[in-house]
């Protein structure tokens, strides 16, 4: 029988198998290393990922299709809500300090996904997604550009990323209404060391009126924490690099820490 694509859970299927073949080989699977799909859907990626692997674990959350999926005996299959996967305690349970990712994500929650998957960016050794075009846009954009935002300096810090492959939307079954792109994602191997949530709010303050000086969102900000840095607020927000956003929130968080 045939799978109906449905719309609340973002469905797009890839059939170009040209587009697919080009995805695989950027992905550059081998044998024996363990991999995790996000939405393998109809299997177009998964059964050439299974036979270069040998096995792969996949993550499905619509129960026709991981009852679909079972039947191939190259796969374990989740079937979950890949929000609610502890993705750590799942490479634990295989017995591997890492996993590798890969995914054709729903484009209306990947944003989501990609935050989900940088809390657990230690158990991870690479990511290969494909994506809204606009949005690895945004993942990989360099200052002074009107793509570089919070995804911008939430991801840079964790990740070096590059655009591998665009993607039209006639490779898909239903086509969506945007361009599409692969991303390829590898995290850093020394980060900086910061409180993730903590450079996920001074960015978020700083980017909320992306028009405006810095001094008007994120000073007032950083006065109200009684932190005075060496930082120059007479900037717009997306003029400033990551490692900047970095710094500053490595010393507003030393400055909490010796005031409390």
């Amino acid at each position: 029988m045939k799978h109906q694509a449905r719309k609340r859970f973002g469905q797009h299927f890839l059939t170009d198998q040209a587009v697919i073949a080009d995805i695989v080989d950027a992905i550059n699977p081998h044998n024996g290393e363990l991999m995790v799909e996000i939405g393998p859907g109809l299997a177009a990626m998964t059964q050439p990922l299974a036979e270069r692997l040998g096995h792969l674990h996949v993550i499905e959350l619509d129960r026709d299709l991981a009852a679909r999926l079972r039947q191939h005996k190259q796969l374990t299959v989740h079937e979950a809500d890949v929000l609610k996967v502890n993705v750590t305690a799942l490479a634990a349970s295989l017995g591997t300090p890492q996993l590798r990712v890969v995914g054709n994500l729903p484009y209306n929650i990947s944003t989501p996904i990609l935050f989900h998957l940088l809390d657990h960016v230690a158990v991870i050794q690479d990511q290969h997604f494909m994506l809204q075009k606009e949005v690895v846009e945004r993942m990989v954009a360099e200052p002074s550009s009107a793509a570089y935002g919070r995804l911008s300096v939430m991801l840079q810090w964790r990740y070096a990323m590059e655009m591998v492959l665009a993607v039209g939307p006639l490779a898909f079954e239903p086509p969506p209404r945007v361009d599409s792109a692969v991303v390829r994602m590898v995290p850093h191997s020394q980060p900086a060391p910061l409180p993730v949530a903590l450079l996920s709010e001074l960015v978020q303050v700083a980017f909320s009126q992306r028009r405006k000086l810095l001094r008007h969102t994120l000073g007032k900000w950083l006065q109200d924490r009684g932190v005075a840095p060496d930082f120059d607020v007479q900037r717009r927000a997306e003029e400033v690099p990551v490692a900047e956003y970095v710094l500053l929130a490595q010393r507003v968080s030393a400055s909490s820490l010796s005031s409390a």
